[in-house]
């Protein structure tokens, strides 16, 4: 009898260039209905339904009844952690190549990854809230809130108390799959882009994971963690990015 995980399996359905396609436009947590997904990965709609009912079986998606419609989703956050994890294996491109697009830009700059903020501003983020002490490295990936991090969090509107932490922790170090640095993931991740959200600080984009920062949102971010407008990282394979106006 076999005990081992069968990753091979799972490796399959996500080593197909379209089902591949169709799975990281729902990273961002939604549910999207199979014309649209046809469309990301440039098949027809015959072909589409097909991978679907592939990645179903496999317990990659799970598909939502609306009427006559039917909507795929992510079967859940795993899956979203598994493929950016894998995205973060592509080796880093050389300094000569070509230049990134503006829908590769956007979503370089600030994306959903499921449920929390990811790219270039997600990556501020955590740093900034680690050079300020209101969060700690901790053991296994985990970020340790520090007494300091809980009261400005409550200043910012978040009810801690709360806040439940899963099996992984209360918050979680994400390795961020284009900036090759962490952004803050876990519970607190989701709760603090929800509320980031919620103040107009952040605009999601109906069609994409590209996350756009406003320019309230900026304002707030200058004076709260010092983060402004036109942030470069210093990090291998990034370049200085323009937020959104």
């Amino acid at each position: 009898m076999m005990t081992e995980p069968d990753v091979a399996r799972v490796a399959h359905l996500i080593a197909d260039p379209a089902r591949a396609a169709m799975l990281m436009l729902l990273t961002d947590g939604r549910a999207r209905p199979a014309g649209e997904l046809a469309y990301a990965a440039a098949v027809t709609p015959q072909t589409a339904s097909s991978h679907l009912g592939k990645l179903l079986a496999g317990g990659m998606l799970a598909v939502e009844n609306e009427g006559r419609h039917r909507y795929y989703r992510l079967a859940g956050a795993h899956v979203a952690v598994a493929l950016e994890q894998l995205a973060a294996i592509v080796p880093i491109a050389p300094a000569r190549r070509k230049p990134l697009g503006r829908e590769a830009q956007a979503l370089q700059f600030a994306r959903c990854c499921y449920d929390h903020l990811a790219g270039s501003v997600g990556v501020a983020i955590a740093q900034a809230l680690l050079a300020r002490g209101y969060l700690a490295a901790g053991p296994g990936k985990q970020f340790e809130v520090t007494p300091e991090g809980a009261a400005w969090f409550a200043g910012m509107g978040l009810d801690m108390t709360s806040i439940k932490p899963t099996a992984r922790g209360l918050a979680r170090a994400c390795l961020d799959w284009t900036e090759r640095r962490h952004h803050l993931a876990g519970p607190l991740g989701v709760q603090f882009t929800a509320l980031l959200c919620e103040k107009g600080w952040l605009r999601r984009h109906r069609n994409s994971r590209a996350v756009q920062v406003t320019p309230q949102g900026w304002t707030g971010l200058r004076e709260t963690l010092d983060i402004a407008p036109g942030l470069g990282l210093d990090t291998p394979g990034s370049q200085p990015l323009s937020p959104s106006p």
